[in-house]
Parts: C-alpha cells; sequence; structure tokens
C-alpha cells in the first residue's frame, strides 16, 4: 500500500477537446491557434488524418499547436489510406466532417479500433447521400464516398452518443438546410461549444441541436482545458490512499463531464472545486483539490451513465475502497469501448481480492480490504490499464498490468505525474 499522496499536478489537455480543435481548425478559414493540446497518440493520429484531407497543422512547441485550415478550398481526397490508430471519437467525428465534401476516403485504425462498430455514425450518414462501404458490423477499414451535396436530416439516434451527434452536425455543415439532432439523454456538448467559438450558429432546444448549412468556420483561439477523465485516476488515488491531499490544476467543469464528481462526492469523496474561470473555446475550468476520505458505496443513477461513460472503471476502483456496495447500472455501452470494459472492470477486480457481481448492463462492487498480488489483462486499454495501478495504491500486495503502453494515447505523462505526487508505480511492464 502506498504512503500519502501528496503535491500539485495539472492534468492532460482534454482528449475531447483537443481531437475538436484539430478537426475545426482544420475546417476554417484562417489560422487556428491551440494552446494545451493534449499531445497523446490518439491526438497525434487526428493531426495527421487531417493534414491527409489538405490541413495544415504544426506544432509550436510543449502544448501549442498551429492549424491552417482549408476554408473555401475544402477538404480533399486523401493520396493514401486513413489510419486513425485508437481514435474512436477521432475517426467518427471526421467521417462526418469528411462527408461535408465532394471527397473520397478509406478510414482505418489499429486492432481495437477496427473491432469497434461504426454502423452508429455511417447508417445515418448514408441517409444524408453518403456512400460507406465497411466490414461485417459496419466495422474499419471503411470507405466513404460523399458528392459534397448532403441532404439535411432530422435524426435520434437509437442511443445517446455525443460521437453521432457531432458526427451528424459537423457533416451537417455542408449540408443545404437545417440538420437537427434529437437526443434520448443529454450528452457532452463539446461540439456545439466549439462551433459557436469558430463562428458559426448553433441552435439548441432542450435535447434538441441543430445546425444550418452550408456553413463556414472562420478561425480562432482554443485553450484546451484539464481533462477530466484523467485527472479521476489522481483524483481517485488522493481519495482512497490514506492521508493525501492533492491538487490538480485547470479541469475542465463542463456539466456533461463533471457527473464522476458528482458521485464520489455522493460517496463521502472531499473533494473542492477552487478558482473557477472561462478559458478560451468557452469551457469552463477549476483546479481540483481532493484529500483522503471514508467512501460508502452508492446506488449510481444510470441517468448519469452518458456523463461518465469512460469513467466507470475508476469508479469501481474507488468502490473497492468504500464501505458497502457500488451498484452501476445501465452501462451496456461500455461493452463496444477500447475493450469490453465491463468485463475487463470486473477481471481486474476479482484477481485483486475484490468482490464483484457482473450483469450484462453493468456490476456491483463489494469494498473491502483489497489484496492486490494479481496480473491484470489490459486488452490494449488504457483506462483499464491507469484504473489498475490507482488500486495498487491500496492494495496489500503489488498489482501488475501486462502492458503500459497504450496509456500514451490518453496520459503520456501519466506515470510522472503519479510517482511525484508518492505513488509508488514500480510493478508496470510493456
Amino acid at each position: 500500500m502506498a504512503g500519502p499522496l501528496r503535491g500539485r499536478i495539472r492534468a492532460p489537455g482534454d482528449k475531447s477537446i483537443s481531437h475538436r480543435s484539430l478537426i475545426l481548425g482544420a475546417l476554417a478559414a484562417g489560422r487556428t491557434t491551440v494552446s494545451g493540446l493534449l499531445e497523446g497518440a490518439d491526438i497525434l493520429a487526428t493531426a495527421e488524418a487531417m493534414r491527409a484531407f489538405g490541413a495544415d497543422i504544426v506544432r509550436a512547441g510543449p502544448g501549442d499547436w498551429a492549424v491552417d485550415g482549408v476554408g473555401d478550398r475544402g477538404l480533399q481526397t486523401p493520396a493514401d489510406i486513413v489510419d486513425c490508430g485508437n481514435a474512436g471519437t477521432g475517426v467518427r467525428l471526421i467521417m462526418g466532417a469528411a462527408s461535408a465534401y465532394a471527397l473520397c476516403a478509406t478510414f482505418t485504425g489499429d486492432e481495437s479500433l477496427r473491432s469497434r462498430p461504426m454502423n452508429r455514425v455511417l447508417d445515418p450518414l448514408r441517409l444524408m447521400g453518403v456512400a460507406a462501404e465497411a466490414q461485417a458490423g459496419g466495422r474499419l477499414p471503411c470507405t466513404l464516398r460523399s458528392d459534397g451535396a448532403l441532404t439535411p436530416i432530422d435524426y435520434s439516434p437509437p442511443k445517446a452518443s455525443a460521437q453521432v451527434k457531432s458526427c451528424l452536425l459537423l457533416a451537417g455543415l455542408g449540408a443545404a438546410g437545417r440538420t437537427t439532432v434529437r437526443e434520448l439523454h443529454a450528452t457532452r456538448d463539446h461540439t456545439e461549444t466549439m462551433l459557436e467559438a469558430f463562428g458559426v450558429p448553433v441552435e439548441r432546444d432542450g435535447l434538441s441541436v441543430t445546425v444550418t448549412g452550408p456553413a463556414r468556420l472562420s478561425a480562432t483561439h482554443i485553450d484546451v482545458p484539464g481533462d477530466p477523465s484523467s485527472a479521476a485516476f489522481a483524483v481517485v488515488a488522493a481519495l482512497i490512499v490514506p492521508g493525501s491531499d492533492i491538487v490538480v490544476d485547470g479541469i475542465m467543469l463542463n456539466p456533461r463531464r463533471t457527473a464522476l464528481y458528482d458521485a464520489l462526492i455522493e460517496m463521502g469523496g472531499d473533494i473542492r472545486f477552487e478558482n473557477e474561470r472561462v478559458v478560451g473555446g468557452g469551457e469552463r475550468v477549476a483546479n481540483i483539490r481532493a484529500r483522503a476520505s471514508s467512501l460508502n458505496g452508492i446506488a449510481v443513477d444510470p441517468a448519469r451513465a452518458a456523463d461518465m461513460i469512460d469513467e466507470y472503471p475508476i469508479l469501481a476502483v474507488a468502490a473497492a475502497a468504500a464501505q458497502g456496495v457500488t451498484v452501476m447500472n445501465g452501462i451496456h455501452e461500455l461493452r463496444v469501448k477500447e475493450s469490453d470494459r465491463i468485463a475487463a472492470t470486473v477481471a481486474l477486480l476479482r484477481a485483486n481480492g475484490v468482490t464483484v457481481e457482473e450483469r450484462e448492463d453493468g456490476m456491483s462492487v463489494t469494498g473491502g480490504a483489497v489484496t492486490g498480488g494479481g496480473t491484470v489483462i489490459t486488452h490494449h486499454d488504457h483506462r483499464i490499464a491507469m484504473s489498475a495501478l490507482v488500486l495498487g495504491c491500496i492494495a496489500d500486495a503489488p498489482v501488475i498490468i501486462d502492458d503500459a503502453s497504450m496509456i500514451a494515447t490518453s496520459y503520456p505523462d501519466f506515470l510522472d505525474h503519479m510517482q511525484s505526487l508518492g505513488a509508488a508505480i514500480a510493478e508496470v511492464t510493456g
């Protein structure tokens, strides 16, 4: 078990904002400047993809990037297959953006990304007039052909998804008329907020969002806030390791991204938000102070699922340190992430002595002593890897992961940051 975690870190730039700043900057007329960009593998794959479509994207310094967009010239047919690596958000948003132009593009990714379903975006894009050819089950590689004259649609996704909404709004920029997405539940609104920052009017009416095309984007400056999903690992570690007291600077407080922190506070977590402010691009940020706490199990409201879908593995780690049972339902979406994250999280916990019940759409974790001593199969999933290492901070015996290389997709400085706070992370392989 680790000693107290102490100190101050700045979490990496938000992954969602980083993807969008490069994609929208590539579409805009003029030079978009970006500060605080996450320089993880997923974002670098998006940068390379937008270069392939004709944008000029350069790194000016650590976290500082400049994007000379295509403007009226429009995106162009890439000379080669567009490889999006492991970036599920990147490929789905780029598909939407590319569909707004007269071009043909083939998309692929790594083994994990090629296993993930794409029909959730391909089906509505086809309704707009895009020809899409994919592998069985709508999987990559996938070729899109568009004449750039899309038909606007009024679409209700069968499942709430910010990626689907964003894809269709970006495609709608090139359609002649109103493209509306009607959601079952509110999802992240980063695309809407950033479109407005780039000068595109967005109509918001309850759970409906509309853009009117054709629309022209104007270059702007984006300050990328700290990623609340990445910050969650240090915050949870501080809550569960006795005597800990840390600060994570500059974390985004978008209401669609703070559900995990609401849940942790409901569990009894000592979390405080300090120095709240608004940064370039329109997002609100704050510094987060987290101190060791006595946590209690709760029944997590399934309505929160869309707002914290990436954070359930680390919430399960917090639940392992809590008194009582934490129930997490309505999270079937986790089965089609970088891995089957329900199964992977359950296996992570069981391998290290935690009692957990698995269901088709969720799990229940019973808190108590964490024996540790297990080796966690990460399935090349960065969130499973980082969650396992945080669990190791309170385990009686070391927790080992089979691979750490993929952590760089979202949080390249994770190990350095955790070690700077005092975490004894030494059993990493890969």
